[in-house]
């Protein structure tokens, strides 16, 4: 089996492809790097320093838009470099030699630091550094030198290597032009500066959500200075078995954004709060979370424009930046990009040395800049738009929209595969990531002109690479173009799949629907009609009833149509196809006979979960009882809508909590319950006799424990009326004890050491279920 060697240098198979001269470098020198800009010094605007160091020219355009003008303003003064000669009284000299094409990037380099972008098809690239020596962050002004097309370019690679840089807290970004064809795909625009796609820190607003930082620059930034993280001399990552993950969707901030987290409200919200509430993620008995986006997104998206969704804000974090920086918003006290780069690494070891693996929930299929209609021009689309984006070539050139979001990531071609690549592999090696779950990874199986690929070369080669090879991965196996690959993922044996099937099946069955038995024994068995290929296992289907899009487990039950209208788009958002069921009642209630079946039905969506073969995912929040009150899409709300309320979990941990957190205790504690193959006819008694009964829409089944004979009996009811069951016989030298019944009160909900059964029947209320455990 061939794999991807862990040092083979990023990019330097495609460069060699895509080079139209000799890749070999230019000799250093010490000349400056000016193109075309030198044209400005005959306006007659330098300023000498001193003894004369540099020229500063302030870079005029007449060409700018009113709309960029005022975003360069933002940015900073910018001047161009000219060499003259030192001045002890003046900033630290710069000097300038051709540098090299890898890594791509920032990096340092012998007597300085490195710089290094692709761009096939751009015909200038000036880089823009903003020094710290020169002015507040704010105000500093922009040092901008153009690249020399036969010095400072190999192959499609632009490069600069740059002495006198500070090793730290230097801003960076690149004005790039090229050909104006938008009918050919190019997008090019320099009078925007844009963020390095390698930056492995963004620099923008400080604080989350905060409007008056809305129109921030981006730049990339770096630090050298820092010391190695301190990962700890007793520090080990987890490595739990793929059999063994309960995992727990969550979302960063929302997790403790709200004031009843009872965190100082410089740590609500952040990386370091997460942290502070890991001893709540070990009593419920999760140990994976699966973290909603943290890469650099931009949470103000829906404010750049007057519209009808410019009220919010986007907390789940799908709008991409860049793919190597951390979120520094998640940072605590505002403390910028290196602040939350460090306190992510500590809230990952505190979660690792809780036993508990991270797995980022990962968005390569478009990124923050939107559609054609409304660009929002930050970085891929002007450094190199035909690249990076799908395109439909035969109409104007448009974006091709696969994600929903309006543009496409065009994952398949060369440049931008090997850029996913080397983005895993970073949080891998530089934050130790546990594991990806893809969003929309149907998108990732699409080639550049986005028809569907049989064998992606994306998906092979991270299944196939060597550093990911102790990851675990997991698709979204569908997207917004229609493609559906539950079960056909292609997988190469490695990828795990949300298997949205299991969703609505267990949905429909527990419900009530009709005709749904079978297929409700065929997820709780591991949907063998599904993953039974190959060499693949039941843990390859990630088991889930809930997600973060969608209703909470608690609207599930509560409601029977989405209520969107917070949203402002007049409902028409969101899914319409929610298989759920109010109880009764739209909405909130004080009926207690509809609350009452509300919480048997939750607990009886919980007890299906756990005890079916695969990996299951349960919500954050679905643990209390959290209430989005019907909105099924409400990604744009950074308010009790998603945020966890501790306080409602204080109020309900006796009861609701308690049963939740015994019940994932109680899957890891019996290993019948997430075997390594697919259950055989010796592994399950089905007690059935009329599967094709269409009305009926009672299941009892035995597994059986051919170690230590601890048979589990499992019977679900999704009747109105009660159903007198038949218990089969113990085995050999065994009793039943009851451990579940979801109609009884808590305590006695569940029990986890069991109470002894007497007799040979019990009567199932309607809407519940039991699970009996044979015990000597």
């Amino acid at each position: 089996m061939d794999s991807v060697g862990t040092n083979r240098t990023p990019l330097r198979s495609v460069a060699a492809a895509l080079a139209t001269r000799s890749s070999a470098l230019p000799r250093p020198h010490r000349h400056p790097v000016l193109g075309n800009r030198l044209a400005a010094s005959k306006l007659g605007i330098a300023s000498r320093c001193g003894g004369g160091y540099f020229d500063k020219v302030q870079r005029f355009d007449a060409a700018r838009s009113t709309a960029a003008k005022a975003q360069s303003r933002k940015a900073g003064k910018s001047v161009i470099e000219e060499m003259g000669h030192t001045s002890s009284d003046c900033e630290v000299p710069l000097k300038y030699s051709s540098g090299k094409a890898f890594p791509l990037g920032v990096s340092q380099v012998e007597g300085g630091l490195n710089f290094a972008i692709f761009s096939q098809h751009a015909s200038s690239v000036t880089l823009c550094l903003k020094l710290p020596e020169r002015g507040t962050q704010d105000d500093a002004q922009i040092v901008e030198f153009a690249l020399d097309r036969q010095k400072n370019k190999t192959g499609d690679i632009w490069h600069v290597s740059v002495e006198g840089l500070p090793a730290s807290g230097v801003l960076y970004g690149y004005r790039i032009n090229g050909p104006q064809g938008w009918q050919q795909g190019h997008r090019f625009d320099d009078t925007v500066i844009l963020l390095d796609p390698y930056a492995k820190l963004v620099s923008g607003r400080k604080y989350f959500g905060v409007e008056e930082d809305k129109p921030s620059q981006l730049f990339g930034t770096y630090d050298f200075d820092s010391s190695p993280f301190d990962w700890g001399d007793d520090y080990k990552l987890p490595n739990l078995p793929e059999t063994d993950l309960v995992i727990y969707e969550m979302n960063v901030r929302a997790f403790t954004a709200d004031e009843s987290s009872r965190l100082g409200s410089a740590v609500r919200g952040s990386y370091l709060g997460v942290i502070d509430k890991i001893p709540h993620l070990l009593e419920l008995g999760v140990n994976a979370v699966e973290l909603l986006p943290v890469f650099e997104f931009d949470e103000l998206e829906f404010k750049r424009f007057p519209n009808p969704r410019d009220h919010m804000v986007n907390t789940w974090g799908y709008s991409t930046i860049n793919f190597f920086a951390p979120m520094s918003r998640y940072a605590s006290a505002g403390g910028g990009p290196v602040v939350a780069s460090k306190e992510l690494k500590q809230m990952v070891k505190a979660l690792h040395n809780a036993g508990i693996e991270v797995i980022l929930d990962v968005v390569y299929n478009h990124t923050n800049e939107a559609d054609d209609a409304h660009p929002y021009l930050t970085s891929f689309r002007g450094i190199d738009n035909k690249v990076y984006y799908m395109l439909d070539l035969n109409n104007n050139a448009q974006l091709l929209n696969f994600s929903g979001c309006g543009n496409t990531l065009n994952c398949n071609h060369p440049v931008v595969k090997e850029l996913v690549l080397d983005s895993l592999r970073h949080w891998v090696k530089e934050y130790h990531i546990d594991g990806f779950r893809f969003d929309l990874a149907s998108v990732l199986c699409r080639g550049l002109d986005g028809s569907p690929l049989d064998a992606p070369p994306l998906i092979k080669e991270i299944a196939k690479d060597s550093v990911l090879s102790r990851c675990k991965i997991i698709a979204e196996p569908w997207d917004c173009g229609g493609l559906y690959l539950v079960g056909r993922f292609p997988n190469w044996d490695r990828w795990a799949e949300w298997n949205g099937q299991y969703r609505d099946d267990l949905r429909r069955f527990i419900k009530g629907d009709p005709g749904m038995k079978g297929v409700f024994a065929t997820r709780v068995s591991g949907s063998a009609d599904l993953y039974q290929v190959n060499n693949r296992k039941p843990y390859h289907g990630v088991n889930f009833i809930i997600a973060h899009d969608g209703f909470t487990l608690c609207d599930l039950v509560s409601y029977n149509s989405k209520h969107n209208d917070a949203n402002g788009e007049d409902g028409r958002d969101g899914c319409n196809d929610n298989y759920s069921w109010n109880c009764g009642v739209e909405g909130e209630t004080n009926d207690l006979n509809v609350r009452r079946l509300r919480s048997r039905q939750m607990k009886n969506f919980h007890v299906a979960l756990m005890v079916s073969q695969g990996t299951p995912m349960i919500l954050m929040g679905d643990e209390y009882g959290h209430t989005r009150y019907g909105n099924n899409n409400s990604y744009g709300h950074d308010t009790h809508i998603n945020n966890f309320q501790w306080g409602q979990l204080e109020e309900r941990k006796d009861g609701h909590f308690r049963f939740f957190s015994e019940m994932i205790k109680f899957r890891h504690n019996h290993p019948i319950l997430r075997r390594e193959r697919f259950l055989s006819k010796n592994d399950v008694t089905w007690h059935e006799d009329c599967w094709e009964n269409q009305e009926s829409k009672f299941l009892a089944f035995t597994i059986h424990d051919h170690n230590s004979g601890g048979d589990i009996y499992l019977a679900f009811n999704a009747h109105e009326y009660f159903v007198d069951a038949v218990i089969p016989p113990p085995p050999h030298h065994k009793s039943w004890s009851r451990v579940v019944d979801t109609n009884l009160e808590s305590p006695n909900d569940i029990v986890p050491e069991g109470v002894p059964l007497t007799g040979s029947g019990y009567r199932i209320a309607p809407y519940s279920s039991i699970l009996l455990k044979a015990k000597a």
